[in-house]
């Protein structure tokens, strides 16, 4: 590998775009978004998620609600978003972090106004998946428009 291959981010030394959630405590929508992202996309897409105040767990009715979906996050543990999470994604997508979110220009960002699943039954948490699912498949669509196969399963 050459020093310049090297001095690249992933994202860049592979071309495979690469996608940030954030929200406060990376316990919920962050974690299903990322869940999706990474199952619709098939490892097409790199996958990041984090939070400004991480929780200690992954909400259980967000982990009900993707297991419906045959997606297990279970496993999943929120992480503290960091200054390189966000410099080695092309794509930020922050979900009620507000300012807390560090910006480095030449960075997308998306903010998706998504009702917090903290504290909710897992019949209130659906509606917030479901929104999530489409939001992705659409952001798949933008990411591969070549090769849009996953978004449509």
């Amino acid at each position: 590998m050459t020093a310049e291959t090297t001095a690249t981010t992933p994202a860049e030394a592979t071309d495979t775009p690469s996608v940030l959630f954030v929200c406060v405590h990376n316990a919920g929508r962050s974690q299903m978004a990322a869940a999706y992202l990474h199952h619709f996309s098939e490892g097409r897409i790199e996958v990041r998620s984090a939070g400004s105040t991480p929780g200690i767990a992954v909400n259980p009715a967000a982990v009900e609600a993707m297991a419906e979906e045959g997606i297990d996050i279970s496993a999943a543990k929120p992480k503290v978003l960091t200054d390189e999470a966000v410099q080695d994604s092309d794509v930020v997508i922050t979900m009620g972090c507000g300012d807390a979110c560090p910006f480095y220009p030449g960075k997308r960002y998306e903010d998706w106004a998504l009702e917090d699943p903290a504290g909710k039954g897992v019949e209130s948490v659906r509606p917030i998946r479901d929104e999530i699912k489409a939001r992705i498949r659409a952001l798949i669509a933008e990411l591969l428009p070549a090769d849009d196969t996953a978004a449509t399963k």
